[in-house]
């Protein structure tokens, strides 16, 4: 994230899209027994860090983007296949 902060104009907009992982998709991946399938890190294409809106918006705040704006893609609410977080350099 430092990365990004770096490359950014100063008020300029950073745009990060990952998969999302919030309490409830948490928890019906749990009840499902699907984390060996959904985190295996063998698998090509698989995911070996997993945020949740909390957990990105942190990273991001610390590296010294403000301005958060998060949106949930895909799927139901709270179950959401991925997220977009548009931030701005302070």
């Amino acid at each position: 994230m430092a990365g990004c902060y770096a490359a950014t104009r100063a008020r300029g907009r950073f745009i990060c899209t990952t998969p999302y992982h919030g309490y409830w998709k948490n928890l019906a991946i749990s009840f499902a027994g699907g984390w060996d399938k959904h985190a295996d890190p063998l698998f090509d294409g698989g995911h070996i860090k997993l945020f949740s809106r909390k957990t990105l918006s942190a990273l991001m705040v610390e590296a010294g983007f403000g301005e958060l704006q998060f949106h949930g893609v895909g799927r139901l609410p709270c179950l959401w296949k991925s997220m977009v977080i548009g931030s701005t350099k302070l």
